[in-house]
C-alpha cells in the first residue's frame, strides 16, 4: 500500500504561484511513477504532470508546459508541483497519484491522494 497526502493548495491571484506537495509513504515508493491530475467542477479529471521517481523523466500537459514544474525529493519521499503564472482556468482540485510509471493516463495509477483545492482569482 502507498499513502499519499497532498498539501499546499489555497487562494492565489492570477499571475501568482503556489507549490503543491505530495508526501508518499508505504512500500518502495521510490520505484513508482508519480502524477498530478486536476478536476474542476463539471469537468473530467485532467492530466497535469508526471515524473518517474527513479529516472526523473518528466511529462506535462500542454496547458501547463513552461509554467508548472514537477520534481521529487527522494529523502523526504515527496513530490512537488511548482505552479507559476497561474490562470483562472488552473482552478481545480489537484490530486497526486502513484503508479508503475509516470503516465498521462489516470487509469494507470493505483493510488490517489485526497486532493487539495487551488483557487485562482482574476
Amino acid at each position: 500500500q502507498v499513502q499519499l497526502v497532498e498539501s499546499g493548495g489555497g487562494l492565489v491571484q492570477a499571475g501568482g504561484s503556489l507549490r503543491l506537495s505530495c508526501a508518499a509513504s508505504g512500500r518502495t515508493v521510490s520505484t513508482y511513477g508519480m502524477g498530478w491530475f486536476r478536476q474542476a467542477p463539471g469537468k473530467e479529471r485532467e492530466f497535469v504532470a508526471a515524473i518517474n521517481w527513479s529516472g526523473g523523466n518528466t511529462y506535462y500537459a500542454d496547458s501547463v508546459k513552461g509554467r508548472f514544474t514537477i520534481s521529487t525529493d527522494n529523502a523526504k519521499n515527496t513530490v512537488y508541483l511548482q505552479m507559476n503564472s497561474l490562470k483562472p482556468e488552473d482552478q481545480a482540485i489537484y490530486y497526486c497519484a502513484a503508479g508503475p510509471h509516470g503516465s498521462r493516463w489516470y487509469y494507470e495509477y493505483f493510488y490517489w491522494g485526497q486532493g487539495t483545492q487551488v483557487t485562482v482569482s482574476s
